[in-house]
């Protein structure tokens, strides 16, 4: 019986012993995968600081321009301000916190789409204004007529940004040029050229008034010059009568709209190679402005 004792205890220490190895065993495995977790973490944690520290420099960099823009200079200050309490919270997780490096990491989507909207708009209104100024210079040495109204345009670069941060007005999000020659076929020669065609498309907005549009085209040559120009061709903008190149009724009904427009050359008018602009006018607002190159 003491034998029999003796060889049970045996058995249960043995079975003791490999559990334990087992249990063990499993410990270091798990250890081993949790570093390796980690050690990936890092890098990811190092990759998502590097991407908020290079949008700080672009905050500054912005910063450091000129914006009469009341509603657009706030939002860079916000979301700068985010950015800068993003990283700081960044720096402060460690990189065994997953849930919390991944939380920060999706914030960055949400950085890089409002950054790209501020950069656009950014960039739209200062090269707008810009045009608008020399514009505005030249027609006050053409035309002392106009002097008056040339007065009132001094003022349209702050009425201008104002309308910018209007969330009811119409946006062209994109805008590209076809030229056809005089038998409506396209050509990419400037020579060629009798017709232009813009295939434009206006984004979604709920908050406007859906119905009938009147929208306007302003068409710039390399030059500066505006394609059409005659007094006879006028539409209301800020308290002025602007001169357009073309204009198109739309119906809008506040879903995405696509949209088609021409500008046929006049018997003097031919086209030439360089940088040419578009501005969308409708509802009284600058809704949009793009550069269409011409390269042959």
């Amino acid at each position: 019986m003491e034998k029999k004792t003796k060889i049970l205890i045996v058995i249960a220490f043995t079975l003791l012993i490999v559990g334990a190895s087992v249990l063990g065993y499993k410990y270091l495995e798990q250890t081993k995968a949790y570093n390796e977790v980690v050690d990936v973490m890092a890098i990811q944690k190092d990759s998502i600081q590097r991407e908020y520290e290079d949008y700080l420099v672009l905050f500054d960099g912005y910063q450091q321009k000129e914006i009469r823009n009341d509603s657009l200079q706030d939002l860079l200050n916000r979301e700068q301000q985010r950015v800068q309490d993003l990283l700081e919270e960044l720096r402060e997780t460690k990189a065994s916190n997953a849930r919390k490096i991944t939380e920060l990491r999706n914030e960055l989507a949400s950085v890089r789409a409002v950054m790209q909207n501020l950069v656009r708009q950014i960039d739209s209104l200062n090269a707008t204004n810009k045009r608008l100024a020399e514009e505005n210079i030249q027609v006050r040495q053409e035309n002392k007529q106009v002097k008056a109204a040339n007065e009132q345009l001094t003022d349209l670069n702050h009425q201008l940004t104002e309308t910018v941060s209007r969330a009811s007005m119409l946006e062209v999000t994109s805008c590209s040029l076809t030229g056809l020659n005089k038998h409506d076929k396209k050509t990419s020669y400037a020579h060629k050229m009798r017709k232009l065609q813009f295939d434009f498309v206006i984004g979604k907005n709920i908050t406007c008034e859906p119905g009938m549009k009147d929208l306007y085209a302003r068409i710039i040559d390399p030059k500066g010059n505006l394609l059409g120009e005659s007094e006879e061709r006028q539409f209301p903008f800020e308290n002025l009568n602007i001169e357009y190149s073309l204009t198109q009724q739309i119906e809008y009904s506040g879903d995405r709209y696509t949209g088609v427009c021409y500008y046929a050359l006049g018997e003097e008018e031919n086209m030439q190679k360089g940088i040419y602009s578009i501005d969308f006018f409708c509802d009284g607002n600058l809704i949009g402005s793009f550069p269409l190159e011409i390269k042959k």
